[in-house]
């Protein structure tokens, strides 16, 4: 997992998707208290283990959660669309596993309940927009 977790790291670094959101590109738990807005973190949801009868794979469901303060949604959508172009049916070099395929299966807007209203370090109340992009990686073991 920790080659996935690097192997996305090294996607990040220098894209379109890191320029959008200033470089904060946070693992779970990792945010900082007061983060700056935009920016995302990333988790895994799931990897667990397939097996046939000759080949070991890990399919890795990822979540990559795009937070956003900006007055509607053309941070947010220029984040999802670089997040996108990045990694959907991407190319990703991984030590020690194949890449089968990297691949979308789901997106949604989260935003909208009470905690998304937030007073900023700046003394600002503002509405943080949250949306939540699922990606499915599956690596052959072998």
């Amino acid at each position: 997992m920790k080659n996935l977790l690097t192997a996305l790291m090294t996607k990040f670094s220098g894209s379109a998707f890191s320029t959008d959101v200033g470089g904060r590109i946070y693992y779970k738990g990792k945010v900082p208290s007061n983060p700056e807005f935009p920016y995302c973190v990333y988790s895994v949801v799931s990897a667990p283990k397939e097996k046939t009868f000759t080949e070991e794979y890990r399919d890795s469901l990822i979540q990559f959660s795009l937070f956003s303060v900006s007055a509607g949604v053309a941070e947010v959508t220029t984040m999802y669309n670089d997040l996108s172009t990045l990694f959907d049916e991407c190319s990703l070099s991984i030590t020690g596993s194949t890449l089968v395929w990297c691949r979308e299966q789901n997106v949604l807007d989260v935003s909208g309940g009470d905690d998304d209203v937030i007073t900023t370090p700046d003394g600002r109340t503002v509405e943080v927009t949250h949306w939540a992009v699922d990606y499915e990686i599956r690596t052959s073991l072998n």
